[in-house]
């Protein structure tokens, strides 16, 4: 209990003069607001005066506001759901401005109620990790989340309620989030939006007197056999599912056509001689589960999805193209040599060329697993290689339009940031764009490996030796040799009559090495100079090095300024070779603008996450702390950046950073702990040490 004497009126009066005095010397008294403040306990004055401090900082007008509120819902609400209410408030005014804002500070009655209901009440914001996860692995692709007021897919983005508390416990309702996803996967996954179909929806509804109502007549059709789909092919997710219904009025000729629907093999044709059959009867009421579906959203975001697709796949094969493409015309009757696509199963295409399988990198596979799932197939005028474009054939944005359209889904990503003031996310804060580096055709790789001949030498018979190194099986039943403390203990468990384990050696086996490897290159303006031309020799040295080794790895380059232009700067990605390409990008490498560091992790996080390996490591190479030209600076900067650090721990990446600056000690042991990081206190010194350094981190 709070023992504290409360501020007066008076006290309060007068520090809320000096701490709004931006508003208030224009028009306005905070008498009234001091006034009810003073009728709090102290814990919640201070809780008020922290708060009215913060939002001060970002705008002194809803400052003001939230003062006239604060007293009546820290009555109404606990002090935890008032942060809520005050988070809420400012994630509006980051997205939609002041009075928008204002109006959630105002709205004290939903935030109380949602207080009351908060024990069994879950939150999309909660479960969306999870339900990504989730969805993706199902799926094969990833789908976005997104609150909306309706539950619905386009089949590009799942449409969920931002809360549900429908159910009696908070597990009950998790699962109910969980369960809506799964059924809306379900309607690509099984064949109610595929190729034409969406469009064929509507017009087939159209032909009855009521299409609103054919369509719902259609929804609950769809979805007993979408249920049984599930049933067949995820029996424990249907477990769950069925735990969710309730028992509901159906007329004999609506279960009649459910029996056929629930038959293996009937697809979505089915369901529409079902409709046929039954339109006339009012459909049952809606599964808690089924939502709602929108053919014309699904029409839409499969259009764009499938164009941009198509370009990217054709991209890829002009790549992957063994050898120049041949002429147009082929001469005699020699058959064209051309990509194909085998399906050996539903979920995953093999390419082929002229008829032979061709390893394909991933994000092939991923586009080619996509369009199967539209189509139901691979077109054959989705195979042809793309054709030299002319110049300047992408259009130029302004950053402040990833916001509109779909200029999103054409590579620009939405990252959150810490806002440690709040103690919260700034949602969907900064846009994010890759970029390769421009390559440079000059001898510079050669020049490093005539400068570090020496070093060069030494490091591919260390590395050499790293990859050969053995890993000792202790306990086995066959070996090479005797463990003798597992012999030890096995005589003398014979000794007092116990049975003689047969597990007494030793077995050499070859370590396998099961690592990817992210480096994240600092290109800001900082590192201008000396530390560029130390940061590309560097990465030289590294790649030469972990060719030998075979570790999988990425290099990339993060720079941009404010929060609507970051970018990272592709120099190889996992898939690529280190070949002449990715000389060149490094050759490439130049300082470019600040140094905002969270949303680089954040992305390169997520680009690790799709990596298949035991062991990721996230290695920074930079000169300074975090910092941009909006603010991005301090105790901001830095706590933003150890956020993502943590994010990246609790995913199972471990981080390391290597930097030149003399300043180090001051912010990177909280950034990064104090064994994740290392000094070079010379920038000429870290092409000789990077090799060693991650030698350490791998062995």
């Amino acid at each position: 209990m709070d023992t504290r004497t409360p501020l007066t009126a008076a006290e309060l009066e007068d520090w809320l003069d000096e701490e709004l005095d931006a508003v208030l010397s224009i028009r306005r008294t905070a008498h009234t607001q001091a006034l009810a403040l003073s009728a709090l306990a102290r814990g919640q004055q201070e809780f008020a005066r922290h708060w009215i401090s913060v939002i001060a900082k970002t705008n002194p007008e809803l400052a003001f506001h939230f003062a006239t509120h604060v007293s009546e819902a820290m009555k109404r609400m606990a002090q935890e759901d008032a942060e809520a209410w005050i988070i809420e408030a400012m994630d509006v005014y980051d997205k939609m401005g002041l009075y928008p804002a204002i109006a959630v500070l105002a709205d004290i009655g939903t935030f109380a109620r949602a207080s009351q209901e908060k024990s069994r009440a879950v939150t999309l914001e909660a479960v969306a990790p999870m339900l990504g996860l989730f969805l993706q692995g199902l799926s094969g692709r990833r789908l976005k989340i997104e609150a909306h007021e309706r539950t619905f897919t386009d089949t590009t983005t799942v449409f969920l309620p931002a809360k549900i508390a429908q159910l009696p416990t908070a597990a009950d309702n998790a699962r109910l989030y969980k369960i809506t996803a799964a059924h809306l996967w379900a309607q690509a996954w099984f064949g109610t939006f595929q190729g034409d179909r969406p469009r064929r929806l509507a017009e087939h509804c159209q032909r009855f007197p009521n299409p609103d109502e054919a369509l719902l007549l259609f929804h609950a059709l769809e979805t007993a056999r979408l249920d049984a789909c599930l049933a067949r092919a995820l029996p424990g997710l249907h477990r769950e599912l069925l735990a969710l219904r309730t028992e509901r009025t159906e007329t004999p000729a609506f279960q009649a056509q459910v029996a056929r629907l629930e038959a293996p093999g009937a697809s979505v044709d089915e369901t529409y001689e079902a409709l046929d059959a039954l339109f006339g009867q009012s459909p049952p009421e809606p599964r808690r589960y089924q939502g709602s579906l929108d053919a014309e959203a699904v029409a839409a975001a499969m259009e764009e999805r499938l164009e941009r697709e198509r370009t990217a796949l054709q991209t890829a094969l002009k790549d992957l193209l063994p050898e120049p493409p041949p002429p147009p015309e082929t001469e005699g009757d020699a058959p064209k040599r051309r990509f194909a696509v085998h399906r050996e199963s539903d979920r995953e295409p093999v390419l082929l060329w002229d008829g032979q399988p061709l390893a394909a990198p991933p994000e092939v596979r991923a586009l080619l697993r996509s369009i199967g799932q539209d189509l139901g197939d691979i077109p054959d005028e989705y195979l042809v290689p793309a054709g030299d474009g002319p110049p300047g054939a992408e259009a130029q944005r302004r950053p402040e339009d990833v916001w509109k359209g779909t200029y999103h889904e054409e590579g620009a990503y939405l990252y959150n940031e810490w806002d440690h003031r709040r103690r919260h996310y700034r949602k969907d804060w900064c846009v994010l764009r890759e970029v390769d580096v421009h390559p440079v055709a000059e001898p510079f790789v050669a020049e490093v490996l005539r400068k570090y001949s020496g070093l060069s030498a030494r490091l591919r018979k260390t590395f050499e030796a790293l990859r050969g190194e053995n890993a000792v099986q202790r306990r086995q039943k066959h070996g090479d040799d005797i463990d003798f403390d597992a012999f030890v203990e096995a005589f003398a468990d014979w000794r007092r009559g116990r049975e003689l384990s047969e597990q007494v050696f030793l077995r050499n086996r070859r370590l396998a090495r099961n690592i990817a490897v992210m480096f994240m290159v600092d290109m800001s303006g900082s590192t201008k100079g000396w530390i560029n031309d130390a940061e590309r020799e560097s990465l030289v040295l590294l790649c030469e090095a972990l060719e030998i080794l075979g570790d999988r790895y990425a290099i990339y380059g993060f720079s941009g300024i404010t929060r609507k232009r970051c970018e990272m700067y592709r120099v190889k990605r996992f898939h690529e070779p280190y070949d002449d390409t990715v000389r060149a990008r490094i050759t490439g490498i130049k300082p470019q603008d600040y140094t905002r560091m969270g949303v680089a992790i954040r992305h390169l996080c997520r680009l690790l996450n799709d990596v298949e390996a035991r062991t990721k490591l996230l290695i920074t190479l930079s000169d300074g702390k975090p910092d941009d030209y909006d603010g991005y600076r301090g105790e901001y900067g830095i706590e933003d950046t150890r956020q993502a650090l943590l994010e990246a721990k609790q995913g199972g990446i471990h981080a390391f950073c290597i930097t030149i600056d003399h300043d180090a000690h001051d912010y990177l042991p909280h950034m990064y702990g104090a064994a994740n990081y290392v000094l070079v206190d010379d920038v000429r010194k870290l092409p000789l040490k990077i090799s060693d350094i991650y030698r350490h981190l791998t062995s």
